[in-house]
């Protein structure tokens, strides 16, 4: 569990800068409800870490900005009965997470015209679609 976080093949989060905190858990537990602390927070430091290159930096505060705190992103895992899974959950919600954020946007999107088929099949479809809805009207006399 001390070992580091690998996020990316370019980024990897070495184990000194995530900081996880231990509290009881809601939920499943029988006689160890009240005594296990499987709760797991985990915080990293978007913002402070040496291990983001700063490109990657500034695209993970901009895509993660709802969820930081003082440029702190927290995670909370209570899913699991046994503390070391949820630190295991925790720990791969934190790598997607910051896989995701650090992603490269996508390219734009090019702008295409509809096809000439395209647009009399829609054409079509509307104009059948206008005959089923006059045939409901009222019948004339």
């Amino acid at each position: 569990m001390d070992g580091e976080l690998v996020v990316s093949d370019r980024v990897r989060i070495p184990a000194s800068e995530l900081r996880e905190r231990f509290s009881h858990s809601s939920g499943p537990g029988g006689q160890g409800v009240n005594t296990a602390d499987s709760r797991v927070e985990l915080t990293f430091d978007v913002a402070g870490s040496p291990s983001l290159p700063e490109p990657l930096r500034q695209r993970a505060l901009a895509r993660l900005a709802r969820r930081l705190v003082d440029g702190q992103l927290t995670l909370a895992v209570a899913e699991h009965r046994s503390q070391l899974a949820n630190r295991r959950a925790a720990r791969e919600r934190l790598a997607q997470l910051l896989r995701e954020a650090i992603a490269p946007p996508q390219p734009p999107r090019r702008a295409t015209r509809p096809t000439r088929g395209s647009q009399e099949r829609r054409l079509a479809g509307k104009k059948r679609r206008s005959e089923i809805k006059r045939g409901r009207g009222r019948p004339q006399d």
